[in-house]
Order: C-alpha cells, then structure tokens, then sequence
C-alpha cells in the first residue's frame, strides 16, 4: 500500500500500457502521424484518452465541447465514446493541423459527430452562450493556450449542465507549477487557474495525475 501516487517508472509505465489502454488501431496511427510533428508533444497519452472516453461513457454525455484540438485525438477518442447523436464541438485556429484530425475524423465515420469551428476558441464560447448554449453540454475539455484557461473555464461552467464535467490538461506542467524558480507565463498562468478552480464552491474537483496532470471539475447543481 502507498499513502501517496506512485512515481511511474519506464518500465512501470510500459506496464500500465500494456495492461490498460486498448486503443484502436486508428488511434494508434494518428499517434504516429503526430509524433513526425515539430510539436508532437502537444498530444494527450493513450492512457488518457481512453480515460476522457470513459468519462464520457460514465457521465452519459451526448452534448460535448473542445477547447483545443491539435491533430484530432483528444477529440477522436471522445467521438468513438459518444452515441450516434452525440455531437462535439471541437474549437481550434490552425487549418494545417486540423486538416490531419478531418482525415481521421472520416476514416473512423464519426466526421458527422464533429463541429471544427475555426476560430477563436473565446468567440465561439460567447457565440454558444448567445446562442441559448448554456446549461446545454455535458463534457468539456480544455486543452490549448494556458493563459486563456482561466476565460474558457468561466464560459464552460455557463454552457456545462448541472453535474457536467469539465477536464483540464497539463495541470501538473511537468512539475514546474510546484517550482516556485519558474516564472514564465504559462506556468504562471496554470498556477492562477489551479488556485482558482481549487477555492470555487461552484464545483467538485480532483486533480488526477495521469499525463500532465489532468483537473476534473464537476458543475454543482
């Protein structure tokens, strides 16, 4: 028994793989498109996107958003978990990158699910909330430029049901947001946005360790 996280060892991890993730082979592919990118580090783990697509299977979620999309894995893995009439509004600005996630999006017959919109992530929030949108989703996950967190999660908690979820990567920063020598901007960014969601009554959360640190925060009703 351990009274803290266990650290995850190469050959720990490599367990945990092997031992967990069934990921689809079409999921494993875009991985490996995405790891030929300059900035391949920007993808979620396998790990974590089967356990995004469990969230959404538990929480029954037929209404989702994105914040954030990359090459599409993060919104892969939430499609395949979501029902024929789920939708996912997956929000992000670069068409080059994107254009990658359309392709597995088709391959995989889930492209009617997606709604890509390309644009700022924060004019498309206010565009739902205008829109009647709020109270409307179930599932949200927040995956893009740290200093806007906290501006995506204060439109996502108006646009997320009563008992919805919101998940938030990179939490954890590879540690540095426990390193008070590091001050850049993201790292103080997600420092800002860890002290706020932890005294907000508005929510339930948990901070799990899995990835970079993945914040779940549960919409009070």
């Amino acid at each position: 028994m351990s009274r803290k996280t266990l650290t995850l060892t190469d050959d720990l991890y490599d367990y945990l793989l092997k031992h967990t993730v069934r990921e689809p082979p079409l999921l494993s592919r875009l991985r490996d498109v995405t790891a030929a990118l300059p900035d391949s580090n920007m993808q979620i783990s396998p790990e974590q996107g089967q356990f995004l697509a469990l969230l959404v299977k538990l929480i029954g979620a037929r209404q989702c958003i994105e914040v954030g999309t990359y090459t599409g894995y993060s919104s892969l893995a939430i499609a395949i978990a979501l029902p024929a009439a789920g939708r996912l509004i997956a929000c992000d600005i670069n068409p080059t990158t994107t254009s990658i996630a359309r392709q597995f999006w088709r391959e995989a017959g889930v492209d009617a699910r997606i709604d890509l919109r390309l644009q700022s992530a924060l004019k498309t929030l206010d565009e739902l909330i205008a829109g009647n949108g709020a109270g409307q989703f179930d599932f949200a996950f927040i995956d893009a430029d740290k200093t806007s967190y906290l501006a995506y999660y204060e439109k996502l908690l108006t646009l997320i049901r009563p008992g919805g979820l919101i998940a938030v990567d990179n939490t954890l920063w590879s540690g540095a947001v426990a390193d008070p020598s590091d001050n850049e901007p993201d790292t103080k960014a997600l420092r800002a946005f860890n002290d706020h969601v932890y005294r907000d009554e508005r929510v339930d959360l948990s901070l799990v360790p899995i990835g970079d640190g993945l914040t779940l925060l549960r919409k009070r009703g």
